[in-house]
């Protein structure tokens, strides 16, 4: 059923659907179902400015405390290093243990508390999870040889076997056969996810048949074909109904598309696409930043890869932009404490997860989805490198505090402590995000090797992004 014959007006009605359709649909779907729907809670200090940014770093009221403009390298102590280091090798082993080793796909989510017998993969648990395999033989929780092979098999599938429309990758594929499932869409921003994985593991091995193999899927992905009669590109397409007739226009996770569009030798895109999605300005408790009206994730899964530290547009610094709308997620938590008793400065983060009611995407500020005091780990775990010790504080508390959100694989997608709730699954995307998140907090090691790609600097350069030395706020 198409989006336009949603009732928006009808909250419930919309809210079953999301949870209807929550294996059937990605983020990007369930967010537009609800987009236009009020159900959170007032917030009066929260303001949509109706402008666009026009060439300068989003400012901030002095009368607040902000987050640094560039933290430095985060200094962890050894006991934060250790919990990292668990964090990271537990969240590893979802990577490596939930796929087909055959064929390389990894599961979009699993059961942690049981044995899993699922067989829905995704391109974009594939892609965070190639990424993992890197983290992993760096850090030695995985030998050379194992990484090499598991990668290639990983990358013989996909560019031989997993089927494709332009060189775009369906969401959701069966993990042992590369089978389409649930007549799912041909994606672009899941497609990118997994791009960034293939890149990473290109520059991270060195090895000529992975080099030859991640060149040959890159090159394959015609930009043009999504950008034929608009510089707004479709959020997908689908051999019944062709392109979904939602674009990508509006600040989100979309940078990572239409970066590696730019950067594409092959087929690349116009960079005047990177001019066409608008930046509108949020307000929230003095704090000005580029925002939509989306969860967390938005402002995390392009910088996972994309290295935007000291670096800015004719628009914004994005990383001080994410670090200021991390901070304001993280007041607007705070906020909610008054509500929600569980939520403080040491328990914190909403973003599109599970719940104990189905698939949710909620967060804010403003208030959006029915909130209800459910926290999700991989919004802090996700936002490492723009708060490092505001969130490592919360993972810590989370870890301490309650173990039965802890897993063999990492935390829990979600747990509701008012309502001694806590989730069975893991979702590869949520574990993903904080695992390299987690690595570049300590040694922003994903950046420095994806930027390694001509791909990846290219697509920068045409986006106009230019070096420079950020200031420094008062003390």
């Amino acid at each position: 059923m198409s989006v336009d014959a949603i009732d928006r007006s009808n909250k419930a009605h919309i809210c079953e659907k999301v949870n209807q359709r929550q294996h059937r649909s990605s983020r990007r779907q369930l967010l537009r179902q609800v987009a236009a729907v009020s159900l959170g809670l007032p917030l009066a200090q929260w303001k949509a400015l109706p402008v666009l940014a026009q060439g300068a770093v989003p400012q901030v009221d002095r009368r607040h405390k902000e987050p640094a403009l560039l933290p430095p390298p985060a200094s962890f102590s050894p006991e934060d290093e250790q919990f990292l280091d668990d964090l990271e090798h537990s969240s590893f082993l979802y990577f490596w243990e939930q796929a087909n080793p055959q064929t390389g796909l990894i599961k979009d989510r699993c059961n942690a508390r049981a044995e899993d017998t699922g067989v829905v993969g995704s391109i974009a648990s594939t892609g965070f999870g190639l990424t993992a395999i890197c983290i992993a033989e760096k850090r030695g929780f995985v030998s050379h040889e194992d990484a090499r092979v598991r990668v290639l098999a990983t990358l013989t599938f996909l560019w031989r076997t997993l089927p494709t429309h332009r060189g775009f990758f369906y969401h959701f594929a069966n993990i042992n056969t590369g089978e389409r499932i649930w007549d799912s869409e041909v994606s672009s921003v899941d497609t990118a996810i997994l791009l960034c994985g293939i890149l990473t593991c290109l520059r991270h091995f060195d090895d000529r048949e992975i080099i030859e193999l991640a060149h040959e899927i890159f090159d394959r992905v015609d930009w043009t074909w999504l950008s034929e009669d608009t510089a707004l590109l479709p959020q997908g397409w689908t051999p019944e109904y062709g392109f979904l007739p939602y674009k990508w226009d509006y600040y989100s996770e979309l940078m990572m598309i239409y970066l590696l569009g730019m950067g594409s030798s092959s087929h690349p895109l116009h960079p005047d696409a990177w001019l066409a999605w608008k930046r509108t300005i949020f307000e929230y408790d003095g704090l000005r930043y580029i925002g939509s009206f989306a969860p967390l994730f938005v402002h995390q899964y392009s910088q996972a890869w994309f290295d935007f530290r000291r670096k800015r547009d004719k628009y914004a610094d994005y990383f001080q932009n994410s670090a200021i709308a991390t901070d304001v997620h993280r007041r607007f938590c705070v906020e909610l404490g008054k509500t929600f008793p569980d939520y403080s400065d040491d328990l914190w983060g909403i973003t599109a997860s599970d719940s104990d009611k189905g698939y949710v995407i909620w967060g804010g500020p403003p208030a959006m989805g029915p909130i209800d005091g459910t926290v999700v780990p991989a919004a802090p775990g996700g936002s490492l490198p723009f708060l490092p010790y505001s969130t490592m504080r919360v993972l810590k508390n989370i870890r301490s505090r309650y173990p039965q959100a802890w897993s063999r694989y990492g935390f829990v997608d979600a747990f509701n402590p008012l309502k001694n709730w806590f989730d069975n699954d893991i979702v590869g995307i949520d574990t993903g995000i904080t695992m390299i998140m987690a690595e570049n907090a300590r040694t922003a090691f994903v950046w420095e090797t994806f930027m390694k790609n001509p791909e990846a600097q290219r697509g920068m350069a045409k986006a106009g992004f230019t070096s420079y030395n950020p200031p420094v706020p008062p003390t």
